[in-house]
């Protein structure tokens, strides 16, 4: 990433939040809510908003149906502007910030796969006496660290499979406890992998096409490609053997009994090997909750204190992220963060990208403690800037090298990993943070989130490099010529990425999440 079986009268104040809610299409994060994206589409469906303009066309069917298409096809904010009469207000949900959050978590990953193909991005600022561009620097390199970014997602996914269970462990409504993660055992399969089963049938489908080999060569062209070469989806020969190869491809997708690093990764698209690691946490994080569910809670902290420490040791840092994500929940739980009366962002839910001026709201008052949260969160934006090629050799990372345990493989993540811990856990203390992800075009982000994981690389392997190669042809490849070229590629690039994933978050990733709900509702026995 991403409610249940009760009614939606009987919802609580924290059933509703949005990182609670499963409509959520982003799990490669959470269960965030699609609370506020699916209020806002329900009144404006993009056929109804379609059909006005048909009427008073009073075009034929084929003429109705392109122009229907058609608006589909546009943006939702585009959709959002057409029809912003319709748009309601409401409050956002007091972890509204951390879909934000997840929204530029995907972005930035999205930047590192498209920009480490032409450029040596993974080496830190002054690596080896060399690579001193400032875009090496610590903090600035965040805007394209994936693997930074991949710890953010593993975090927050913790928090938001946990903050629902813990809730209604510590109300002592087992009951309900049982129902929920029953309900979120079920379904989380089906939340993870069925956009991706949809998404990777699409790059079949573009293989067969033709698309996929009109690129093939760039793929692998040292002319253009500079850097890392990704792999390029297989074309076999036959369209009947190509969908045995896919499905065998997504038997192994499905990679929950080993931990190996990168297993599940599938060659349809190589990105989406978080997918698997999402699925094997989520299931172990339901287990740990389910066996501390009845522990007071300074047991349940020791508990997990134990285990936190047994699950380093074992080097395992996702596991570790989902635990803390558990650890940072129930301690928001605690400080009452999302109580209806506790302080929160007196703020609406802004347009999904700022086309039109919205009301001005009150000054959130901001006292010493915000500044301490906000202040502390630097030291941790400075450790996530862990550099992905390894400290050694870095100036400044030399020295925090000597800290990172010997028998830790991944010695790259080791300073990410407590940084995003760190940085997760003072944005849900800092104000000023949070107006930062809850302003719109970072919410927008959020609600896109994992689309724009899954599109990103079908996207840049098909229509990005017959961009970057057509641009590249005109201006060169030498030097300065090939950073502009990649420059104004970019320029259409990027903005198609983020239309794609707009339309796959409506056309797929929303009716996938429905189409869970509704199986479960069907294959349950009622109460």
């Amino acid at each position: 990433m991403n409610g249940y079986a009760v009614s939606r009268a009987s919802l609580s104040h924290e059933e509703k939040l949005s990182l609670i809610d499963d409509r959520s299409l982003s799990d490669v994060e959470s269960e965030s809510a699609r609370v506020d994206f699916e209020s806002r589409f329900s009144s404006i469906q993009w056929a109804a908003t379609a059909k006005t303009y048909c009427n008073g066309l009073r075009l034929s069917s084929w003429s109705s149906t392109i122009l229907r298409t058609g608006v589909f096809l546009l943006p939702s904010f585009f959709q959002h502007r057409c029809a912003r009469d319709r748009f309601r207000t409401e409050k956002l949900h007091p972890t509204a910030y951390l879909d934000g959050m997840r929204g530029l978590a995907a972005l930035f990953v999205f930047f590192c796969h498209y920009f480490y193909t032409a450029f040596r991005i993974a080496e830190g600022w002054g690596r080896d006496g060399v690579n001193h561009d400032i875009w090496r620097l610590p903090f600035v390199r965040l805007l394209y660290s994936g693997p930074s970014m991949v710890c953010i997602f593993f975090v927050i996914s913790g928090y938001a499979l946990s903050l629902k269970p813990l809730k209604q462990a510590r109300n002592r409504s087992f009951d309900g406890l049982s129902q929920t993660m029953s309900s979120f055992i079920f379904r989380r399969f089906f939340r993870l992998y069925l956009p991706p089963f949809i998404s990777t049938f699409g790059v079949l489908i573009l293989l067969r096409l033709g698309i996929y080999e009109m690129t093939r060569d760039i793929a692998s062209d040292r002319k253009y490609v500079h850097n890392v070469i990704e792999h390029h989806p297989v074309l076999v020969e036959t369209t009947q053997d190509q969908i045995w190869h896919w499905m065998k491809e997504m038997y192994d997708f499905v990679h929950v009994w080993g931990w190996e690093k990168f297993g599940g990764a599938t060659g349809y698209d190589v990105h989406l090997w978080t997918i698997p690691v999402e699925f094997r946490c989520s299931m172990m994080l339901f287990l740990v909750m389910l066996g501390t569910a009845r522990l007071r809670t300074g047991i349940r902290f020791l508990c997990l204190a134990i285990l936190m420490w047994f699950v380093l040791r074992s080097d395992r840092w996702e596991m570790l992220l989902f635990l803390w994500g558990m650890v940072i929940a129930e301690l928001d739980l605690i400080r009452g963060a999302h109580e209806p009366n506790a302080p929160q962002l007196p703020s609406t839910p802004p347009p999904l990208l700022p086309l039109e001026k919205t009301s001005d709201h009150a000054p959130v008052k901001r006292n010493s403690g915000n500044y301490f949260w906000t202040l502390l969160s630097i030291p941790a934006l400075y450790l996530m800037s862990e550099p992905d090629a390894g400290p050694t050799g870095v100036p400044g990372w030399n020295y925090l090298e000597t800290f990172i345990p010997e028998w830790f493989s991944d010695k790259y993540r080791y300073y990410q990993m407590i940084g995003s811990i760190i940085f997760v856990f003072c944005a849900a203390r800092s104000t000023s943070w949070q107006r930062v992800f809850n302003s719109s075009v970072v919410q927008y982000f959020g609600r896109i989130s994992y689309a724009l994981y899954l599109m990103h690389g079908p996207v840049i392997h098909t229509v990005g490099f017959m961009i970057e190669r057509r641009v590249w042809d005109r201006i060169g490849t030498e030097g300065c010529a090939y950073n502009w070229g990649m420059v104004l590629a970019s320029v259409f690039n990027i903005p198609l990425v983020i239309w794609a994933a707009d339309v796959f978050s409506r056309a797929v990733d929303v009716p996938t999440v429905k189409f869970t709900k509704w199986l479960e509702a069907k294959l349950s026995i009622k109460d």
